[in-house]
């Protein structure tokens, strides 16, 4: 199949199927689908799922994350172009020869960008799910992607080296999941959506423990929304860092950036 769409009356039905599945962009996902599919019978398959609610990344395959083509498996959380805000942060605070931890990776979007636009040295990424591991190591070197809970995962001589920390956790208020869209709450697996009662769970746990991991004056950023940021870098300044909030109104992206002081780097329990 191709995007030029050889045949006319093939794209409009996908188009109707799409548009009356309520699919905001139908146009333009019928494009992509049929650019995907390697046949009628597969095409058809295709829309059937993204009917069914499935989302198209996970469909398709894959996700474009700034610039880059990241690999999503079913049953993986599906990189958002808002967290390409805290990427960028990311990159910007990444110097040549650096030490970047991805912590809650998914598919590994953020590490594949920091390693393609800064001069790191070194990128490694965690996550606790299983599948999301099996993924990012599709996306990443795989010795580099470890699986586990938060710093739990890294190899311990990276305690106290590492000079920037950055996470996209799960901040999703619990009683909030219920009203996500299908397409996350169905197909997403929870543990990349659910922050606890109020969305910052297991951000806390990201911002405790990155003392103990990170070089003096290196830097924490960690996603979350408009409305839980004031909370989070109250909780950042508790921890031992300078923090602010950073947002970028065009894509909807907010994060809590915090640089540690000098005292509290690689400090020990």
């Amino acid at each position: 199949m191709s995007e030029t769409f050889p045949d006319p009356a093939l794209r409009d039905r996908t188009i109707d199927a799409l548009r009356a599945a309520g699919c905001v962009f139908a146009e333009d996902e019928a494009a992509l689908l049929l650019a995907e599919a390697r046949g009628p019978e597969a095409l058809a398959a295709m829309v059937a799922r993204r009917v069914e609610g499935d989302p198209l990344e996970q469909i398709v395959g894959w996700a474009e994350f700034r610039g880059l083509r990241v690999v999503v498996e079913p049953g993986v959380f599906v990189p958002r172009r808002r967290t390409g805000f805290l990427a960028g942060l990311a990159v910007a605070a990444t110097g040549d020869g650096a030490t970047v931890v991805d912590m809650c990776c998914g598919a590994g979007a953020v590490a594949m960008a920091v390693r393609a636009e800064s001069g790191a040295a070194s990128v490694h990424a965690t996550d606790v799910d299983p599948a999301a591991v099996t993924c990012a190591r599709r996306n990443l070197p795989p010795r580099t992607v470890h699986e586990g809970d938060l710093y739990a995962a890294l190899p311990t001589q990276l305690r106290g080296r590492v000079d920037v920390v950055v996470a996209n956790a799960p901040y999703v208020p619990t009683d909030e999941i219920a009203t996500m869209p299908p397409e996350a709450r169905l197909f997403e697996p929870p543990v990349a959506l659910d922050g606890g009662a109020d969305g910052l769970d297991v951000a806390r746990r990201v911002v405790a423990g990155a003392p103990h991991w990170l070089v003096a004056r290196g830097t924490l950023l960690v996603e979350t929304s408009v409305r839980q940021a004031p909370a989070l870098q109250e909780w950042f300044a508790r921890n031992g860092f300078e923090a602010t909030v950073e947002s970028d109104d065009e894509i909807g992206g907010t994060a809590v950036r915090g640089v540690l002081s000098d005292a509290q780097g690689g400090r020990r329990e």
